[in-house]
Parts: C-alpha cells; sequence; structure tokens
C-alpha cells in the first residue's frame, strides 16, 4: 500500500504509452519489427516467476543498496543538498539508470504503482543533479568539474550519459513520465554540441551511446542525434581514444575482420552499429555485422557466454574457450542476446533467435540466482566450488543488467512484419499484438522450454499468417494447422496460415554435443543439452566429484520434474562412469591402470547451478 508521500511522487501519464525497448516502427532497413513489452503476459511457471520476483525482491533490493553504497548520495552531493566525497566508482550513475530502465519497463508490464513511486523518487535526486549546461554525471562535480571531456577513453562520462540517455527514454514510454527524459535530452544536445562535426573529435571509451542516441532519434525525429551516433562509429578506429584492440579503436569497423577487444564493449558497439544500419542502410555496415557475427560464433561458449579471458575482459582468439578459466561476464552475454534480437529484426534470419535464446536462457540466466537477490559477474563452464554469487559488486555492471533484460524480456517473444506475426520465442502466455492495421490476440499453451509441444491459438477476424519460429537445435518439427500436417525444417520460420490454433511439436531428447576439435580444453568431452538448455553435473545432488564424470555413447539419459529453491526444473538423470582418482598420488598414471566405478548422476539446468550447498561443477564431461 503506497503512503500519501508515495502517492505524491507519481506522475500520471499524460497520453497512451507504447512501451517499446526498441521503436523500429518508422525504420525502413527492417525485416521485423518489435512489440510493445506490454503487448505479451507471460503465464508460465519458468518467466513469471523470474518477473514477480523482480518486482518484489531485486528493484527494491537493489534500491537500498544504491542507498548504502552511496549511489543515490552521490546526485544529492552534485545537487548541493549533502555534503562528502563521491563514492564508488567512477561510473557508478550508470547502475542507477539501469535500475532505472528495468523499473520502468517493469512498471509497463505489471501496471504496480509502487514501481513508478520509487522511481520517481529517484528521478527527482538524478534529474536535481544536472548543470545548468545539461553535462549530468556525479563523479565530475565540484573539485573535478575541471577534468570533464579530459580523457573519454577512460572517463565513461559518454557511457553514463547513454545510459541516462535510455532510461529517459523507458520512462517516458514506459510510465509516461518526461522528466528523466528532458534531462537526458538536454545531456544529449550537449554531446551533440561538443562532439558533432567539425566539433571536437572523440569516441566513446565504452560503447552503449550509440544504442541511446539512434533510439532518441526514433523517440524525437531529431536527425541531429542519428547524425552523432554514426560520427562515433565512422570515427572508431583512427587511434582518437588511443587505437587499442580493448577499445576497439584499432581499425575502422568496415575494414574490422574479427572481433576482439573487451567482449561488452565489443557486442554493445556491434548493437549500436545495428541500429545505425536500421535507420540508414549503410550496406557496408551490414556487411562488417554478419563478418564480424560470424567470427564471434568461433569464440562464443556452448552457454552464449562470451569473453574467454580474465585479461581485461576481453574476447579471446578463436576457439580459445577454457572452461574453468572462463570469464563469460553476464553483460557480455545480456549484449550477445541485445545485438542478436536487433540482426534477427533486420534480417529475419533464424539463425539470431536461435543465439539470442541461447544466451538468454544460460549465458545471461545464470548472472542472477534463483531467489533473485545475489549475482554471478563471472560465469565459468567448470569449477571446484569457489565461485558463488555474490550479493553486489564494487562494480555492479551485471545486477543492474541482468534486472532490465528480465523487465524487458516479453518485448523478444514476437516480431512483426508485412508477412505476419513472427513467434521468436516459446512460453505459456497470452498476447494482443497489432499487426496491418488490426487487433490479434495469440495464446500460447505449452511447458516450454521443458517440453516443446506448444498449441497456438489465434482470435483474429480472418485468418492470420503466422511464422513459427523452428529452432537450429530441433531434430524435427511437426506442425498441424487447419487439419494439415507439415514438416518444419530447423533452423528456419515455418508458414502457415491459422485461423483457429496450430500446434507444433519439438521433441526434446536429451542431446550429447561435441566441440569443434580446436577447442582443446573440450576434446574428448561431451556437454549434455535438452532443448534450449544447456546442463552441468554439480556435487550437489551427486555422490562424487562431478569432474571424474565420464559418460558413453550408449549411455541413456531421461528428464524428470525437480524442484530447486521452490523453482520448478527438469533435471537430467544418466549413468556413467567415475573415476577413482583418490589412487592418484602423482600427476601422472599408466593408462592401463585408470580405474572406474558405475554411478548415476544428476544434471542440472546451467542458469541454476551454485544455487545449493558448494562443490565442484562442470559442463564438459568426459568421454569414454
Amino acid at each position: 500500500m503506497l503512503t500519501n508521500s508515495e502517492r505524491s511522487l507519481i506522475r500520471r501519464p499524460r497520453f497512451v504509452l507504447m512501451a517499446f525497448v526498441i521503436d523500429m516502427s518508422k525504420s525502413q532497413r527492417v525485416f521485423m519489427r518489435p512489440i510493445d513489452v506490454r503487448s505479451v503476459r507471460l503465464e508460465d511457471d519458468f518467466w513469471a516467476p523470474r518477473l514477480r520476483t523482480l518486482w518484489e525482491v531485486t528493484l527494491p533490493s537493489q534500491l537500498e543498496i544504491f542507498e548504502k553504497t552511496g549511489r543515490i548520495e552521490n546526485f544529492r552531493r552534485a545537487a548541493g543538498k549533502a555534503s562528502g566525497h563521491f563514492q564508488g566508482l567512477i561510473f557508478n550513475d550508470s547502475d542507477v539508470y539501469k535500475w532505472l530502465e528495468a523499473v520502468a519497463y517493469s512498471y509497463a508490464y505489471s501496471g504496480r504503482h509502487e514501481l513508478m513511486g520509487m522511481a520517481s523518487s529517484v528521478i527527482d535526486e538524478v534529474v536535481a543533479a544536472q548543470d545548468a549546461d545539461g553535462y549530468l554525471d556525479t563523479y565530475f562535480t565540484g573539485e573535478r568539474k575541471k577534468d570533464r571531456w579530459k580523457n573519454e577513453r577512460d572517463n565513461h562520462e559518454l557511457y553514463c550519459a547513454g545510459h541516462l540517455i535510455q532510461a529517459g527514454i523507458a520512462t517516458k514510454r514506459a510510465m509516461g513520465d518526461t522528466k528523466l527524459f528532458n534531462a537526458s535530452r538536454r545531456f544529449a544536445d550537449l554531446i551533440c554540441d561538443l562532439f558533432g562535426p567539425a566539433k571536437e573529435k572523440t569516441v566513446p571509451g565504452h560503447p552503449v551511446t550509440e544504442m541511446a542516441l539512434v533510439e532518441l532519434y526514433r523517440e524525437t525525429g531529431e536527425k541531429r542525434y542519428l547524425d552523432q551516433a554514426q560520427l562515433f562509429i565512422d570515427l572508431r578506429g583512427r587511434g582518437i581514444i588511443g587505437g587499442s584492440p580493448y577499445q576497439l579503436d584499432h581499425v575502422p569497423i568496415r575494414d574490422m575482420k574479427e572481433i576482439t577487444g573487451h567482449a561488452v564493449r565489443a557486442l554493445y558497439l556491434m548493437s549500436g552499429v545495428a541500429d545505425v544500419y536500421a535507420e540508414t542502410g549503410d550496406a557496408s555496415l551490414l556487411s562488417a555485422l554478419s563478418r564480424l557475427w560470424e567470427d564471434l560464433q568461433k569464440k562464443t561458449y556452448v552457454t552464449g557466454g562470451v569473453g574467454s579471458r580474465y585479461e581485461w575482459e576481453s574476447i579471446g582468439e578463436a576457439y580459445e574457450l577454457p572452461n574453468a578459466r572462463a570469464y563469460a561476464e553476464t553483460c557480455a552475454a545480456i549484449a550477445n542476446v541485445m545485438w542478436n534480437h536487433r540482426m534477427l529484426l533486420i534480417t529475419g534470419d533464424e539463425k539470431y533467435a536461435d543465439a539470442m535464446e541461447l544466451a538468454l536462457y544460460n549465458g545471461a540466466l545464470s548472472g542472477i540466482s534463483l531467489d533473485g537477490l545475489s549475482y554471478f559477474y563471472v560465469n565459468p563452464l567448470a569449477d571446484r566450488g569457489k565461485s558463488r554469487r555474490q550479493q553486489w559488486f564494487d562494480c555492479a555492471c551485471c545486477p543492474t543488467n541482468i534486472i532490465r533484460l528480465l523487465a524487458y524480456l516479453p518485448s523478444l517473444f514476437y516480431g512483426v512484419s508485412d508477412r505476419g506475426i513472427y513467434v521468436n520465442l516459446y512460453g505459456k502466455s497470452s498476447s494482443t499484438i497489432s499487426h496491418a492495421g488490426r487487433t490479434v490476440k495469440v495464446r500460447q499453451e505449452t511447458d516450454y522450454p521443458w517440453d516443446g509441444r506448444i498449441r497456438i491459438e489465434v482470435d483474429a477476424q480472418e485468418p492470420v499468417s503466422l511464422h513459427l519460429r523452428i529452432p537450429g537445435w530441433a531434430r524435427s518439427a511437426r506442425i498441424s494447422a487447419e487439419g494439415k500436417s507439415l514438416e518444419g525444417v530447423p533452423g528456419t520460420y515455418a508458414e502457415i496460415e491459422v485461423k483457429d490454433e496450430a500446434e507444433l511439436d519439438l521433441p526434446m531428447p536429451v542431446e550429447k554435443l561435441i566441440a569443434n576439435p580446436r577447442v582443446l580444453d573440450d576434446r574428448g568431452s561431451v556437454a549434455l543439452k535438452r532443448g534450449p538448455l544447456v546442463y552441468c553435473v554439480e556435487h550437489a545432488g551427486n555422490d562424487f566429484d562431478p569432474w571424474d564424470l565420464a559418460i558413453s555413447a550408449s549411455d541413456e539419459f531421461t528428464a524428470e520434474d525437480g524442484v530447486l529453491k521452490s523453482m520448478r526444473i527438469k533435471v537430467v538423470r544418466g549413468n556413467g562412469a567415475a573415476l577413482r582418482t583418490a589412487q592418484w598420488t602423482y600427476q601422472r598414471k599408466e593408462a592401463g591402470d585408470v580405474q572406474r566405478v558405475p554411478v548415476n548422476f544428476t544434471a542440472v539446468p546451467y542458469y541454476a547451478w551454485a544455487n545449493r550447498e558448494p562443490g565442484p561443477m562442470i559442463v564438459w564431461l568426459l568421454a569414454r
């Protein structure tokens, strides 16, 4: 229940809200357009509980942490409401902005007014800290005001500005609150005045501003924002901020042959390039995006995680994918979702939906605990029990990033084009989608991702062209609609005309995957995957060290219902053999002396590991 003071903070919307995360309604170079966050109502037992946990637990807990760590106090200090020193890392403002974005889309979806109350109080603190010229960065206030714009390679001013702009757009679209939006636009105008054509040349050290400026152009129609985003992209790779591969400043985007550098920066940059292409149709940008995406597939983990090196949080060489030393930052998996979603919208190619789904269900979702209160920054694929989610980090980019992904998750489920409605993700849900000037209601009845049987009901005045995604992981697909039956081709969209309902059956056997032989860490190993979910074996739930487990091609597996921390899951059970390592006293042993004992094992989805007692975990199992 809201107090009177909280109610006074709520600014009622003055116009019809259209809570698009990416508004491509007027973009000319896209194959399909995304839907409003509010269009889909998730009713499953997979995503729906996570969204409730987000609203009720995670968002309030993060606001409490902001107060404890001085993130909100930094804005009060910059506004002259408080004294003292800046607290935390130089880019701490960005955490607050990502939180505001998550609250805005959560409000749009849930309609919970307490979320608007929380957001409004923080917005007031943020806007009060803005300078008269539009500048807003709490680190560079007071004694540091003289250092503004001195070092865009390292100082993250444009990075923080980008997240401010995204938050401003989100609060306007999702809450009808223009206060933060107006402040963010003033800052964007200052950036364009300082760094536009014929002005001082720079590029963001950490990309995100490019995406933000394109979206601001979409929201306002003001072309200078698009031009500025394109200028930042055109200037990159010319050594303006040092020429380092780490910042992707070593080669112009159009000439880049492989994707390298800091993983999150790289994928944020590619997302911004995709946005610019969608508005300009610059074919050289799409060519670069396609080439670099193909290269990234050689550097992506089986979980959809990206970034194999602790050194500079960076992408390694092709097939350099260590497991225990995997960095695979949560933010990088989230950025992988963002880039692939944009590529899907631009091209309509199902392979991007596959990559988006893989990163979403595995590499990104692993970044938050089942109770919504702790987080992974790094996501290894093998561990001796030392990696545990933390309640917070000094660098809190990942906790505040995963919440905004969850908040706008419903908008990923469908796309709309002149050809019809595209079903990109599956889950029990009801949806109201605008297409070709009419309203179409689509309902999914399914237990996905635990089961691949999906019934889709359509409520429309005339038949609707549905394009059902047939995932690349599927070995077969059977579609039934209007008395007809057909085989779907994995890795494509199947087009069908539906008046009432259609059924899609995607068998979900437990698959044994092998890695490219150039991935040295995974030679002689197999990974278990069922549908979109990658599995791992933890010591919890097993009475042996999972690093000693070996399975053979003849071993059989079953998927069974289970519960973990009150969340329903499907576990994989199977037979294997465990090496008897207790007898080993030195580093090496004669091959003929290796002994194995039969064991039964239980594997859990990778996203759910480390929610029980600590112990070893592994994704890639020995093959025998």
